[in-house]
């Protein structure tokens, strides 16, 4: 038993794990029907059967369950536009960044709460760029710069008053292998596609009368011919 319980696989430990993830599952639910604002370990724990307290003993605040939600949300955005991308296949990257943008929509759409988590503060003083998160997301950036290196011509233009900036965030991220041209075209690429997510997933194009399919093929077409 001592032996199961330090190696993690031990009963207390599946335990744990269980609890953590009923608990992570019901904050879900209150974040679709009510936002970041509803999220509440006591109605957490009054679901699970559990006392406020003891529900304290799997995560120390909101702020603690939040954090746990984001790294999983970045984790199961990541796996999805990293399928997409192997479905593709490496033999034509234009169908591989097609498919990986298709993803990234078709996530945030089914995910929209989740998304939500990713690109806005959720609550007033969370740190959305704490050190972990920023480190959380990077696996998604890598699938979409790995996808936008395999398009882009050996030394596409880049703003100069920007080469210096991308230089840095690719020594502190660990992509100094990515040139400066490459991250700074996936990261317009990403502002551009989440600019028309954010407004679809929020309802701005329904009030208009506006199919956004369309505008976001476009988007990804024209940024395909750019390189």
């Amino acid at each position: 038993m001592a032996a199961d319980t330090r190696s993690g696989t031990g009963p207390r430990d599946r335990f744990r794990a269980q609890v953590r993830q009923e608990a992570k599952t019901a904050a879900l639910l209150q974040l679709a029907e009510g936002g970041p604002e509803a999220l509440s370990l006591n109605a957490i724990a009054k679901q699970l059967g559990m006392t406020g307290p003891a529900l304290y003993r799997y995560f120390a605040n909101r702020d603690s369950l939040l954090t746990d939600l984001v790294v999983d949300a970045y984790g199961d955005l990541a796996s999805a536009l990293a399928r997409a991308a192997a479905e593709a296949g490496p033999a034509d990257p234009a169908a591989r960044l097609t498919g990986l943008v298709h993803a990234y929509r078709a996530w945030a759409l089914a995910e929209p709460h989740r998304y939500r988590l990713l690109f806005r503060a959720p609550l007033q003083g969370y740190d959305a760029q704490a050190a972990g998160l920023v480190e959380a997301s990077q696996p998604a950036m890598t699938v979409l710069l790995d996808a936008v290196g395999a398009l882009a011509e050996p030394q596409p233009h880049v703003p100069r008053d920007a080469a210096a900036q991308f230089t840095k965030w690719r020594e502190r991220h660990g992509f100094e292998d990515v040139p400066e041209a490459v991250a700074a075209r996936s990261t317009l690429l990403w502002a551009h596609l989440h600019g028309i997510v954010a407004l679809e997933i929020e309802g701005n194009f329904t009030s208009m009368g506006i199919d956004p399919s369309p505008l976001y093929e476009a988007e990804v077409a024209e940024f395909v011919r750019s390189l």
